[in-house]
Order: structure tokens, then C-alpha cells, then sequence
């Protein structure tokens, strides 16, 4: 008997909605890495980019539990000698809450060229509107 190994071309995507009203930042990232992927599929495969689409809604009413809303940092640098910025989580999620969804995700899906790949299927909104509809999304629930 030999290894099943999918192509490229065998892989069939869907589209998953995950709505993020009242969940926590981090376990809705880990389930979205989980389906960008493709690891709930037995076909999975490291070597092979099987994921699904993933569309994440309401992320302005993610909850950050513990003190990570006052304690947890973001820190990004421009390049330039001496301008390491930084922005609190509180500033962050006020502002910016599908950047801290996307920052979240990427740190849960491999630093490679198939991960790179796979984190262009994550799209992600703030409130419960989407347009990709056309898709017709399934609705996941963890």
C-alpha cells in the first residue's frame, strides 16, 4: 500500500465563516491557522497548501482575557535609527481590531512560502458584513 500524496490541482477549497462576537483573539486565530491549512482534512499534507478559505467577522467584539488589554504590546520598527514604536492592545483593538485578528493568525501559520500563500485566504472584517457571499460560506462553529 502506498502514501496518498494530493496534487495541487485534487484539492477542493470551501469558504468558512467564523464569527469572532464574544470569543477570545487567540482561540479564534488558532482556528482559522487550522483551517488555512488544511489540517481538519485527512488529506493533509505539510509539503502541500490544502487549506480552506477563511472569512472572520466581528472582530470588534473579540475579548483579550486576562490583563493583555493593558499589559500585551505591539511593537513594529520603520527601519529608521531610534523609531521602534509601540502601541498598547487597548489602542490596538479600539483601532485596529482586524489587524490584531491578522496579527494573531500569523503568528499561529508557518513562516514558508506555503504559509505566506495560505495567509492570503484569511479575510478578515469588523462587523458582520462580508462580500463574499457569491462564495455561499459555511458557517464554522468551535
Amino acid at each position: 500500500m502506498s502514501t496518498f500524496m494530493p496534487k495541487a490541482d485534487e484539492i477542493e477549497r470551501k469558504w468558512y465563516v467564523i464569527d469572532a462576537a464574544g470569543k477570545p483573539l487567540g482561540k479564534v486565530a488558532a482556528e482559522a491557522a487550522v483551517l488555512l491549512r488544511g489540517k481538519h482534512k485527512p488529506i493533509f499534507t505539510p509539503n502541500v497548501d490544502c487549506g480552506d478559505f477563511v472569512i472572520i467577522i466581528n472582530t470588534d467584539k473579540v475579548v483579550l482575557t486576562g490583563n493583555k488589554l493593558e499589559k500585551k504590546t505591539y511593537y513594529h520598527h520603520s527601519g529608521y535609527i531610534g523609531n521602534l514604536k509601540e502601541v498598547k492592545y487597548s489602542t490596538l483593538m479600539k483601532d485596529k481590531s482586524d489587524f490584531a485578528m491578522k496579527l494573531a493568525v500569523k503568528g499561529m501559520i508557518p513562516d514558508t512560502t506555503i504559509g505566506r500563500k495560505q495567509l492570503t485566504r484569511v479575510k478578515i472584517y469588523k462587523n458582520a458584513e462580508h462580500k463574499h457571499e457569491a462564495q455561499q460560506p459555511e458557517a464554522y462553529e468551535f
